[in-house]
Order: C-alpha cells, then structure tokens, then sequence
C-alpha cells in the first residue's frame, strides 16, 4: 500500500520507546503526533476523510487516548461524542462489558444511555493491539441496540491479531506495524 506524504510525516513522528512499559515491549508512543499542529491535523483530516460519507451519528472513544481522537472526529462530522471509561469512573448510570487480559480480566463503561438503537456507531482509539478493548466497547455498542459501524485507529500492530479478533473488514488504521 502507498502511504500519502501526510501519513509518511505522521510515521516519523511516532517514537519507538523499547522495554515500556514492561522488559521486551516496543511502545508506540504518538505523543510527538499530538505535540505537533501539523501532524495532529493531518491525522484528524484522515480521520475525517475516511469517515465523512459514514453518516456517522455517535462517535465512542475509548479511555483514554481514544479521546485525543475521538473528540475532533465527531465535531467534524457533525456527530455526537460519548466515551467508555474504566469502572467507578462514569458518573451516572452504566452497563459494563468485561474482556480478558493475558493474565486476569479489565472491564469498560458506557453511560446506559450514551448510545441509542439506531445510531450508527464508531469506536476510535489511538493504538490496535490484541484488540479487547475494542472489542467490549463493540459489544456495549450493540448491547444498547446501536450499529456498530467500524472501528478507526491511528495505529494497528498487526502482528499482535487484533484486527482478525475484531473482523478485519470492520477494522480502519491510518498506520500499520
């Protein structure tokens, strides 16, 4: 696949940080993309680009770097924003969907009335890995009875599966490892 010059940019400013935040991991830190003006746009006006035509009504970012992209999304799209956060961090009413982790299990939130039957739904986090926490914002999504349209990320780390986990053709990344 062909990357645009905009997207090149981005790649460049993502910084490998090795053994973080645990010995033999290479974390993808996109901390540069949001430092710099240029690049951040670049990513949301990719974002935009490929979700415009979506008719996107709710836009759900997930705890806690989703929201750095989640947010811009749904106001240029005209849709609305909700976030699924970690429990006890919600202040209302909620319904919760547990997903396992290499060793136990973490759970995420959504307000009970963050999405309604009908609306057509897209996850957006900043980084796919095993795809789990992706996967129980999907599931709160259609729980609720909205449509879960797609996933977007700005990274995919394809060899860790997640997109497989999630069915590929539901799945968009800006950038791939």
């Amino acid at each position: 696949m062909v990357m645009s010059a905009a997207m090149e940019a981005v790649r460049a400013r993502i910084r490998d940080v090795p053994d973080f935040p645990q010995k033999g991991i290479v974390f993808k830190d996109i901390t540069p993309v949001l430092a710099d003006p240029t690049t951040f746009r670049e990513v949301i006006d990719a974002f935009v680009a490929r979700w415009k035509d979506e008719r996107i009504s709710k836009v759900v970012g997930i705890e806690s770097r989703g929201f750095l992209f989640a947010a811009p999304l749904a106001y240029a799209l005209g849709a609305g924003l909700t976030i699924a956060r970690k429990p006890g961090k919600l202040p209302w009413e909620t319904i919760r969907e547990v997903y396992s982790l290499e060793y136990g299990e973490n759970s995420l939130e959504l307000h009970i009335d963050a999405v309604k039957a009908g609306e057509r739904v897209l996850v957006v986090d900043d980084v796919l890995a095993t795809g789990g926490t992706a996967d129980a914002v999907g599931r709160l999504v259609t729980r609720q009875g909205a449509t879960l349209v797609a996933y977007s990320f700005l990274v995919e780390l394809g060899f860790l599966g997640g997109a497989k986990r999630l069915g590929r053709e539901h799945v968009h990344a800006l950038l791939s490892y």
